[in-house]
C-alpha cells in the first residue's frame, strides 16, 4: 500500500487576492490620491509582507524577494512619487504578482 499523498494549502491565496483587488481599484480617483491612496499602500504593503512569510514558509524564496520589493515600492511611509501611467502599469504587473503567488505558493498541511 502507497502512502498517502500530502494535502497541501494555499495559505497566501486569501491575501494575494485582496491586495490584487486593492491595486486594480487603485487607480480609480476615489483612490489615486489623498486618504484613499494612503490606505491602498498601506493595505498592499501590509499584504506583501503577509504573503512574504507564506512564501518564505514554503521553502519558497524567490517570491519572498519579489514581496519585499512591493512592500518597499508601495510602502506608505515613505512613498513613492512616479508618473501616474507608471503607476498603472505597476499595479496591473503587481495584481498579476500577487494572483500568481497565490496560486503558487503551497506547503504541506500539518495537523495539529
Amino acid at each position: 500500500m502507497a502512502p498517502p499523498t500530502p494535502q497541501l494549502q494555499r495559505n497566501a491565496l486569501v491575501p494575494s487576492l485582496i491586495a490584487a483587488i486593492a491595486l486594480i481599484i487603485s487607480p480609480l480617483p476615489l483612490f489615486a490620491e489623498g486618504l484613499g491612496r494612503t490606505i491602498i499602500l498601506f493595505v498592499v504593503a501590509i499584504l506583501a509582507l503577509i504573503v512574504a512569510w507564506f512564501a518564505l514558509q514554503a521553502a519558497q524564496w524567490w517570491w519572498t524577494i519579489v514581496f519585499v520589493a512591493v512592500a518597499v515600492i508601495w510602502n506608505p511611509v515613505f512613498p513613492l512619487t512616479l508618473d501616474p501611467l507608471v503607476w498603472i502599469f505597476g499595479s496591473v504587473i503587481g495584481a498579476l504578482a500577487f494572483v500568481t503567488a497565490g496560486a503558487v505558493v503551497k506547503n504541506e498541511r500539518t495537523t495539529p
